[in-house]
């Protein structure tokens, strides 16, 4: 492409990408297979942001640092296109997608089967199939139209669907017309994803999309953890020319010299690295940006499957602690009030539940994350312990090691994560829509050839990689005037690793 000028530099690269998060990985490979020259930098050692894994405690287990299951990874836009499975990577999709312990020794249970979770719900489970139902017809219209970058007229059909669905349950906090508290719960388990306020319109809309998802694409997790689908993007990146700079951390954007930058950074670190070179007026809409709750995280060794008291749960792959939908309403609320008090939400996730390959003899990771206030201190091993200790009496017998990270630890740990919000910003009807800013393209910044790429921009967090592919399909159109390149491999084979 010859050498290009950028703010004065003489430059030899076509593309600068800072942050190998799952959307700076999208970012790459879409801009690589493009046939530009990409070149992407990573502060820490290792790639993939929330998709790292590491061995905590023993050699051969493997936890996920980060996230740790994918229903955006089975039904995105670009990783259907992408094609993980075609790479070597197998999402695996346990036969309960999550499930929910209420008081008693009672469970609620999302199946991935349809029937079988309306059956199970008794006389609500007519009343889930009539939700549920019309979404599973027109699912990857209702995953597109969420996934997108909220710019475009919406498709009817999932507009449609959601409209009615998302008004009925984002504003009230009763059970939805349902009769028990166990499908209330399933949904409101479901809302508490966006960490923000509840009952809310992001809340329900998250809800109907992943809770359609739950019962066809599933929630799987990968064979072998996170970590693979990072590789098997970074495979692409290097097989089409690009190169990484791990253990590179970039402090001014003056520092790259590429035509153009796309930054997989919150909006904060885009004030850092561009300085005082942002107009004025930007600027100060990135300083107004909302960050939300924060995350704490906790990393057990358990000798065993967690003892839970309530039949099922043992077989889900994904296991949401907060009570009636009542509780979690009120507990996401207080949280994002910044109010530390209450028992806090929690996820947790065995593995090896759904990936026996996960565990040894006798070890096996448990990976937990709370729901806390922004910034919050505290370390969050007790408090998921005990949580977990509520609903699965014995489990603190099986913990041969543990480890946390508060939500202040999770800045430290990924400067994205502003006071602990893995999401990258709070997820309140107006940032659903208008992240970071209000622009009619919301991933170029008023720098010329730097773009933001990032869960700060449309459709928001989770890894789904379409935040990095829609503003790598901005710049591949403005700066270089390429059409979109095709994602899928060459071939259907398996390839990977």
């Amino acid at each position: 492409m010859g050498e290009h000028r950028r703010e004065g530099i003489m430059t030899d690269t076509d593309v600068a990408v800072v942050g190998t998060g799952p959307n700076g990985l999208a970012a790459g490979v879409t801009l690589a297979r493009a046939g530009l020259r990409v070149e992407l930098y990573e502060a820490a050692d290792t790639i993939g942001g929330g998709l790292r894994g590491a061995a905590l405690f023993d050699t051969d287990i493997e936890h996920d640092v980060c996230a740790a299951v994918h229903p955006m990874a089975a039904a995105s836009r670009f990783f259907r296109e992408f094609d993980l499975a075609a790479r070597g990577v197998e999402l695996l999709r346990p036969e309960i997608s999550y499930g929910h312990p209420l008081a008693g020794g009672r469970a609620a249970l999302a199946w991935r089967d349809l029937s079988t979770t309306c059956a199970a719900l008794g006389p609500d489970g007519d009343r889930w199939r009539r939700l549920m139902e019309p979404l599973l017809e027109h699912g990857e219209a209702v995953v597109d139209q969420l996934l997108s970058g909220q710019r475009g007229l919406p498709d009817p059909r999932a507009a449609l669907l959601l409209a009615p669905r998302a008004l009925a349950h984002g504003l009230r906090a009763r059970g939805g017309g349902f009769a028990g508290e166990e499908a209330p719960a399933l949904l409101a388990g479901v809302a508490a994803h966006v960490m923000g306020p509840l009952p809310s319109l992001p809340g329900a809309a998250v809800t109907m999309l992943l809770g359609h998802l739950a019962h066809s694409s599933g929630w799987p997790l990968p064979r072998g953890g996170s970590r693979r689908i990072a590789e098997a993007l970074a495979d692409d990146i290097t097989a089409h020319g690009g190169v990484f700079h791990t253990g590179r951390q970039v402090t001014d954007l003056r520092e790259l010299s590429a035509r153009t930058v796309l930054l997989d950074t919150a909006p904060a670190g885009l004030l850092e690295l561009a300085g005082d070179r942002l107009p004025r007026g930007y600027a100060r809409r990135l300083e107004r940006y909302r960050y939300g709750p924060a995350a704490g995280k906790a990393d057990f060794l358990v000798s065993g499957p967690i003892p839970w008291k309530a039949p099922g749960l043992g077989r889900a792959g994904t296991v949401h602690l907060g009570g009636t939908a009542a509780e979690i309403f009120r507990q996401e609320t207080a949280n994002a009030r910044g109010e530390a008090a209450g028992e806090p939400f929690v996820l947790v996730v065995d593995p090896a539940v759904t990936d026996p390959g996960r565990a040894r003899a006798g070890r096996r990771p448990v990976w937990a994350y709370a729901h806390l206030p922004p910034g919050d201190r505290r370390d969050p091993v007790a408090l998921i312990r005990s949580r977990i200790e509520h609903y699965a009496p014995g489990f603190t017998d099986t913990v041969l090691a543990e480890r946390g990270l508060s939500g202040a630890a999770y800045q430290e740990y990924n400067p994205n994560y502003v006071g602990g919000d893995i999401g990258t910003g709070a997820i309140t009807l107006r940032q659903s829509l208008l992240r970071p800013v209000a622009r009619w393209d919301p991933y170029r910044t008023p720098l010329p050839g730097v773009y933001l790429c990032s869960a700060a921009t449309p459709p928001g967090p989770s890894v789904h990689g379409m935040c990095g592919y829609l503003a790598a399909r901005s710049a591949l159109r403005r700066e270089f005037g390429l059409a979109t390149p095709a994602l899928a491999p060459p071939s259907r084979a398996v390839t990977g690793r």
